[in-house]
C-alpha cells in the first residue's frame, strides 16, 4: 500500500462516503457455485454519487502480468493506493478479462470497506420495504435547513426521531445525536 504524506482529508471524506453509500446488494447469480454476488456495474453505480459527494474518486489499472492497482484519490490531492496480483484460472483473453473484473470488484470492496450484504438494514420491518432502493426519502444532511429545524423541534419536544424518520433518512451518527435531544 502507498499513500500521500497526509490522509487527513481522505479519512474525513471516507466517513462522509460511508454515511451516504449504505450497503450494496448482491444483484447477480453464480450458477456454478449457487451463490449471489454484487456485479461490478452494480458496485460502480452504487458508489458513484457518494464518491463524488464526498470529494473522492477511484481509479483502477491493470499492472504487470496479473496485477491490478487501485487508487483512491481525494480532491485535496491525497491518495491511498494498493496493488495485488491474481492469476486467472485460464490464461486466455476471456480468462484474463474475467480475472480483472473479479479483481476490480474485490479491490473496490476492500479499499472502500464496502458492505456487500443481503441484509436489508431492517427496512422490511421498519418501513415495509425490503429493497432500500424503494426508499425515496431524502437524506437529512447536517448543513441543511431541515437539520437545523429538526434540532430545534427535538430540543423543544415538538417532534420525535420516529416522526423525522418518516420523512428523512438519517445517518447513524445523526440519529444517535437526535436521540440525545
Amino acid at each position: 500500500m502507498q499513500q500521500s504524506e497526509s490522509i487527513q482529508n481522505i479519512a474525513k471524506a471516507l466517513m462522509t462516503f460511508h454515511v451516504k453509500v449504505g450497503s450494496i446488494k448482491k444483484d447477480a447469480k453464480n450458477p456454478f457455485f449457487k451463490s449471489s454476488y454484487a456485479s461490478l456495474s452494480n458496485i460502480l453505480e452504487s458508489i458513484n454519487d457518494p464518491l463524488v459527494e464526498s470529494g473522492l474518486s477511484i481509479g483502477q489499472f491493470p499492472s504487470g502480468q496479473y496485477g491490478l492497482t487501485t487508487i483512491l484519490m481525494h480532491e485535496s490531492g491525497e491518495f491511498i493506493s494498493s496493488e495485488y496480483e491474481m492469476k486467472p484460472a485460464k490464461d486466455d483473453p476471456q480468462g484474463r478479462g474475467s480475472c480483472i473484473t473479479y479483481q476490480r470488484r474485490y479491490a473496490l470492496a476492500a479499499v472502500l470497506s464496502l458492505n456487500i450484504d443481503d441484509d436489508d438494514d431492517a427496512n422490511q420491518a421498519t418501513h415495509g420495504k425490503s429493497n432500500p432502493a424503494d426508499d425515496s426519502r431524502p437524506w437529512m444532511n447536517r448543513a441543511s435547513v431541515e437539520y437545523l429545524g429538526a434540532v430545534k423541534k427535538l430540543s423543544n419536544k415538538e417532534t420525535t426521531v420516529e416522526k423525522i424518520l418518516q420523512h428523512y433518512k438519517l445517518s447513524k451518527e445523526v440519529k444517535e445525536y437526535f436521540q440525545t435531544l
